[in-house]
């Protein structure tokens, strides 16, 4: 049964906000607990992200497909037209703001957690040409996964597969894998770990943007059979 549209939103907000705060909060936990060792740090973090996004993933995706990421859900509406099929442009404007507002309050529920200020901008500044490039890389693989995925009839494998992508991507790829506008303005909101520089992120979610045409383009090429159901396209999104 097809959830009403307002379900599917809050859905979306939940899913990205807690995905924020699996990200900033075992940041935090990761800084606290293993100062001074940047390496368990990230391994630390990029583990409980992994688990923790499959979870979310496995919790809303019955109800919204689990999108949690710009990207994903405009990859699944451009797809989508491909065959007549997918969602409507008022339903991706409303997944959209709802991804966006979940992951700056997601931000802000780890800083309070933690006993840090509601709101503190993120002094990590991550502009350079290799963290671009390894943006466009996480994001292509991310869109490349998924979509692949749910065409060829293993969406239930989503969960595990792209928890275990974002989790391994932390490491390949010299961004850390953001991979995901929402999550990318939401980790602006707090100056631990897991932050970006405001500065940073237009830069960021440039090459996002950048990496997931590629990764459609992929799956055009590789899947020109592609179907995105009128019912749930189970997704997914990161770090």
């Amino acid at each position: 049964m097809t959830a009403p549209a307002w379900r599917k939103v809050l859905a979306e907000a939940l899913g990205t906000g807690l995905l924020v705060t699996v990200v900033v909060g075992s940041g935090i936990a990761a800084a606290k607990l293993s100062p001074g060792d940047i390496g368990l740090q990230l391994l630390e973090n990029s583990f409980a992200t992994a688990l923790g996004l499959a979870v979310l993933i496995l919790i809303f995706g019955p109800v919204s497909g689990a999108h949690f990421n710009p990207v994903v859900t405009l990859a699944d509406w451009w797809l989508g037209r491909r065959t007549g099929t997918g969602r409507t442009a008022s339903e991706v404007a409303a997944y959209l703001s709802a991804q966006i507002v979940g992951g700056i309050a997601g931000a802000v529920l780890a800083n309070l957690m933690y006993g840090e200020t509601a709101v503190s901008w993120s002094t990590t500044h991550r502009s350079a040409g290799h963290l671009y490039l390894g943006e466009t890389v996480a994001t292509a693989g991310l869109v490349l996964l998924i979509f692949t995925l749910t065409s060829t009839g293993r969406a239930a494998s989503v969960p595990i597969a792209v928890g275990g992508y974002i989790g391994a991507a932390y490491w390949f790829t010299s961004s850390t894998s953001f991979a995901n506008p929402a999550v990318t303005i939401g980790r602006a909101f707090t100056d631990t770990f897991a932050g970006i520089a405001p500065s940073s992120v237009p830069g960021f979610v440039a090459f996002q943007f950048v990496g997931a045409t590629i990764g459609v383009a992929l799956v055009v090429v590789l899947h020109p059979e592609v179907v995105v159901p009128k019912t749930e396209t189970t997704a997914g999104a990161p770090s």
